[in-house]
């Protein structure tokens, strides 16, 4: 567990202090969608991007026949709860894209946080803390916050209870794609295929 901890830090200090230029990332797939994340502190565009890919991906993943966000959204953060997600299965090809690109964030990461690999004291955190519409969990954040007790276990229960206020409040809905998406991806060997979902001969006879 100490190595796997090492070498996750390894990766994040690399990326922090290796790539101090301006992010390069130019595949952008929805820069013409509305921007919902609109702190002056943060890189909009590509935080922006991740946002959408993210909902696209769990959309794509669970909610495929119906195309409901909603659905995709109760589905993804009660999964998060029991540490039950297939991230490599729900990741697409541009979302990788688009995590390579955030891992050249310098304040985004934390290598040092033992609760997530996202940056809870940083401008992304700041921005979603002071934004959320709900006021009781606005006020539940802050507290976890200031007390440097935040973690994924702690806010995971009344995130699930208001899953459907990330339909309208995107800064609610940055913290599940940053904190229990993005932030995940660093955990995941992506050297692993997918896994394949068997086709079903319906005219095959038993």
């Amino acid at each position: 567990m100490k190595t796997k901890c090492y070498f996750i830090a390894v990766i994040l200090i690399y990326s922090m202090t290796s790539c101090k230029q301006e992010n390069a990332f130019k595949d952008f797939k929805f820069s013409e969608k509305p921007a919902k994340l609109t702190c002056n502190s943060l890189n909009s565009k590509l935080y922006n991007e991740a946002l959408y890919s993210f909902e696209e991906d769990i959309t794509n993943f669970y909610s495929k026949d119906k195309r409901s966000l909603l659905s995709a959204y109760s589905q993804f953060i009660r999964l998060t709860n029991y540490n039950r997600v297939k991230y490599r299965d729900i990741v697409s090809e541009h979302t990788l894209k688009v995590f390579e690109a955030l891992k050249n964030e310098p304040e985004l990461w934390d290598a040092n946080n033992s609760n997530s690999h996202l940056n809870y004291n940083g401008p992304l955190m700041d921005c979603i803390s002071n934004n959320i519409s709900d006021k009781d969990l606005k006020t539940t954040l802050k507290a976890l916050l200031s007390t440097n007790s935040m973690s994924p276990r702690l806010f995971g229960p009344p995130l699930l209870s208001n899953y459907g206020l990330t339909m309208g409040d995107k800064y609610l809905a940055s913290y599940v794609a940053f904190d229990l998406f993005y932030a995940r991806l660093f955990d995941v060997d992506f050297s692993i295929p997918k896994q394949e979902i068997p086709k079903v001969d319906f005219n095959k006879t038993q």
